[in-house]
């Protein structure tokens, strides 16, 4: 698992569809995942969402403590 990443590197791999998350964050088991719409989404364009701790799927937006981090890692 690679870990210790800025928030850079771990866009890099989530733009790809890989998972992301942090080593700081309070739950376990919460990762990133960008959801790219299609043909029957509400939504025109890809977002980015976090799956929490009660296995919801719901929309994220970074926190400055979040895009400042280097605790970031790869979810395999």
């Amino acid at each position: 698992m690679t870990k210790n990443l800025n928030f850079s590197q771990a866009l890099e791999k989530f733009k790809v569809g890989g998972k992301v998350a942090r080593d700081g964050w309070n739950g376990k088991n919460q990762y990133l995942e960008i959801q790219n719409p299609d043909d029957y989404s509400k939504m025109g364009l890809p977002y980015i969402y976090i799956k929490t701790v009660d296995n919801k799927l719901v929309p994220w937006i970074a926190s400055q403590s979040d895009l400042l981090s280097d605790d970031w890692f790869y979810v395999e």
